[in-house]
């Protein structure tokens, strides 16, 4: 076990932070961070925008849910973002408006923002840091791109909040390996696991050390798909010229 492995297996989401501000040395680290991950073709199809003014941090605390713990964390908005190779081809006289309307360039500039915001999160805890993702931003994503002046061929992804944390709960309890890892083909066997898992994760949230619950993972995970459908990300999308075939 290395330091590397033992901040990954101690992940955590944090929602509580305490005052202490992060330097400009700080977040220039974890953007450099960021920027050091891998991406598909050299593409680097992602912008981060650094929230660091109240006035605009407070409406995207309430349009991602209403999640006031926003407003206490420094906030990054990781953007899927193929306006720029898109400015790029036309400037050396190509066209590449039929990939950069298809639904995998979409794909591709999540999968990189994604990617890039994980490297930034081992940065941040591997400094003492904690973090937690906001894909609430998605839920008043209209408004957001607005706030945030995005472009056409642009999208927010997620947020990303880092901070010092005033409060950690123990670490969740994953689906065990055997219920992840498949070999050579896909089995669909696993359901025997799932459901053991899912007697664990009731422990967990009855006895973790933050708010207790009477829950489990699938109640959590269900739940999410019922509330969040965001079945206007199509349109969204249409709208800003991507996943248009």
């Amino acid at each position: 076990m290395n330091q590397t492995l033992q901040t990954i297996f101690n992940h955590v989401s944090v929602r509580k932070f305490t005052n202490q501000k992060l330097t400009d040395n700080q977040i220039k680290q974890l953007v450099q961070a960021a920027q050091a991950a891998s991406t598909s073709s050299y593409q680097q199809s992602y912008s981060i925008i650094d929230i660091d003014d109240d006035t605009v941090k407070a409406p995207i605390a309430k349009m991602a849910g209403d999640q006031d713990f926003i407003n206490c964390g420094h906030l990054f908005i990781f953007n899927a973002d193929l306006n720029r190779n898109h400015l790029i081809a036309q400037e050396l006289d190509k066209n590449i408006s039929e990939t950069i309307t298809g639904v995998d360039a979409v794909i591709v500039g999540a999968v990189d923002a994604s990617i890039a915001a994980q490297n930034m999160t081992l940065a941040a805890e591997s400094m003492g840091m904690g973090i937690c993702y906001i894909g609430g931003v998605r839920d008043g994503i209209v408004g957001i791109s607005e706030l945030l002046h995005l472009p056409d061929e642009v999208y927010p992804v997620f947020g990303l909040l880092v901070g010092y944390p005033a409060q950690k709960n123990d670490p969740k309890p994953r689906i065990p390996f055997n219920g992840i890892y498949h070999k050579n083909h896909y089995d669909p066997g696993k359901l025997s696991i799932i459901k053991q898992y899912n007697q664990e994760t009731r422990k967990y949230y009855q006895n973790r050390s933050g708010k207790k619950s009477n829950r489990t993972w699938a109640d959590t995970a269900i739940k999410s798909l019922e509330t969040h459908p965001r079945d206007f990300m199509k349109k969204y999308l249409n709208d800003r010229g991507l996943d248009q075939h």
